[in-house]
């Protein structure tokens, strides 16, 4: 399993690698701990026994990197990227190379075509330096992955225990919601029917009140008839009396009146 760990512009990367089955002489598992610069980067490799290294230089990078027409920046970065994580598809191998040296190689594709990149590593002139800096490096990377699980469980923690506060919230605030909603729905409708029961009241007075006027006016309507038809009567009756008046005068002839005509002289 790789382990990264960044530094200004420089970075630092160790793989563990197993081994195919058909390298001969070969120790199973194998890591490679990796110093990458902007331009060149060195190797560390043990299997717990023995030791190499590989130092590649600009100029050395630099030259491989126009074989395969790459800047140098891309070579270093397909580089990192292989001997920093495992690539699925890839095959990786490190077999003897004469004189206790070793050649680390791996295969890629690059557009359509499987390519392959190897490098030459020389024996560690003290092995037990080397695989020392190489288990100082895994155990110091263990250490700061070790604490930033920690760092990243009590956060989970923190997170976890804020989101069971946050929900109970919630259902207490929907529960206060609901009784809320469900007293003043309760307080809307005994108003409402309030409501009714005093317009079912004003309409029945209103009724009531309109029946109850109704008969008096009729009744008072009856009498001023009546009253009418008396009076009438009594107007004739007493008017009788005048044409019997009138009709007796007709009847004497007019007196006429004489009097002294004057002469004109």
């Amino acid at each position: 399993m790789p382990v990264t760990s960044t530094m200004d512009s420089i970075r630092h990367t160790c793989l563990r690698m197993e081994l195919s089955e058909e390298e001969e002489n070969a120790k199973d598992v194998i890591f490679i701990k990796g110093t990458w610069f902007n331009s060149h980067f060195a190797l560390s490799i043990t299997d717990g026994f023995d030791a190499w290294i590989c130092n590649a230089s600009e100029d050395e990078v630099e030259e491989r990197a126009d074989q395969w027409d790459q800047p140098v920046s891309e070579y270093i970065a397909t580089a990192e990227q292989y001997l920093g994580f495992r690539q699925p598809g890839s095959t990786y191998s490190f077999l003897d190379a004469g004189n206790g040296s070793k050649r680390l190689s791996w295969t890629f594709e690059k557009q359509g075509v499987k390519l392959e990149w190897r490098w030459r590593c020389k024996p560690s002139t003290n092995n037990k330096k080397t695989t020392a800096e190489v288990l100082d490096f895994l155990m110091d990377a263990n250490i700061r992955l070790s604490e930033e699980v920690v760092r990243e469980a009590q956060s989970s923690e923190r997170l976890k225990k804020e989101a069971e506060r946050c929900l109970a919230q919630s259902e207490k605030l929907n529960s206060e919601k609901a009784e809320f909603e469900s007293a003043i729905y309760a307080k809307f409708v005994a108003v409402l029917n309030s409501k009714k029961a005093k317009l079912r009241e004003l309409r029945d007075q209103l009724s009531k009140q309109e029946v109850a006027g109704k008969s008096p006016q009729e009744d008072v309507s009856t009498d001023k008839t009546e009253s009418y038809d008396e009076d009438t009567g009594n107007d004739k009756s007493d008017e009788e009396p005048e044409e019997s008046l009138t009709g007796t005068s007709k009847n004497v002839p007019a007196t006429r009146q004489y009097g002294r005509k004057r002469k004109n002289a």
